[in-house]
């Protein structure tokens, strides 16, 4: 991995933290299918950096580094209390219109690391959902979890219908041009590959208290696939309602 594309990843760097938009493909800590992670490549910029929290390896978005131990505790006191803002934006499928809709579904970790709504046994769980912008067929939700259970807002979305493109682990369907354009030819010989090859997750904001007197909104731009793919839906809308 050049360090260059992790340099320029970078959003924002003081003397406590490190941000980042992390880009898709790459887990945030050691995965044992895969030879380097995000921390790692961390580490070859700055030593003795700890990452403050994580992204799923196909999710991109903001991630933020702590560059000294009491950087670390602040932000992970934050965390716990709650008082951080973490704002994804999602393409899901379907039309939907939410304005504040809150998802309260407690959340249970299966032994595979499956997670499903569970009455039963799981944790308390809490999204809210926004829309941004409806296609014909899908919609680009804001979404904002107020606990960080694992896939909390990919399994919330799903238990509402509206699954996330490409999150075959949860319903959603990967998203291909010829769903979208009419009469779409595919040349001889070729398999037509899908728009976006992960699930459609984005983590697009974060705030927290950068330090005693001053919080922060850190916010990252659309990696390559997810802007190419609302272009796409934007092009082959056949309503206006924004």
């Amino acid at each position: 991995m050049k360090p260059a594309k992790f340099k320029s990843s970078i959003i924002h760097e003081d003397d406590n933290y490190l941000v980042i938009n992390k880009w898709p493909g790459i887990s945030t800590l050691s995965d044992r299918n895969q030879a380097v992670c995000m921390l790692d490549l961390a580490r070859r910029y700055l030593e003795n950096i700890q990452v403050c929290h994580r992204l799923d390896k196909d999710t991109s978005g903001v991630l933020v580094f702590a560059k000294n131990p009491e950087a670390y505790r602040s932000l992970s006191i934050q965390l716990q209390n709650r008082s951080v803002e973490k704002i994804y934006h999602a393409l899901v499928e379907g039309r939907h219109q939410y304005h504040d809709e809150t998802i309260c579904l407690p959340l249970h970790v299966g032994r595979r690391g499956h997670v499903r709504v569970s009455h039963a046994s799981g944790k308390n769980s809490e999204t809210i959902l926004n829309t941004i912008k409806q296609f014909n067929l899908h919609t680009l939700v804001q979404v904002k979890p107020t606990t960080g259970r694992t896939h909390q807002i990919r399994v919330h979305l799903s238990a509402v219908n509206a699954p996330v493109v490409g999150d075959k682990n949860y319903g959603g369907q990967e998203l291909f041009l010829s769903d979208l354009k009419r009469h779409y030819n595919l040349s001889k010989d070729t398999i037509e590959l899908a728009l976006m090859a992960r699930p459609a997750l984005h983590a697009q904001s974060f705030k927290f208290q950068i330090s005693e007197s001053n919080s922060k909104i850190l916010e990252a731009e659309y990696p390559k696939d997810f802007k190419v793919t609302l272009k796409q839906l934007d092009k082959y809308r056949t309503f206006n309602n924004d």
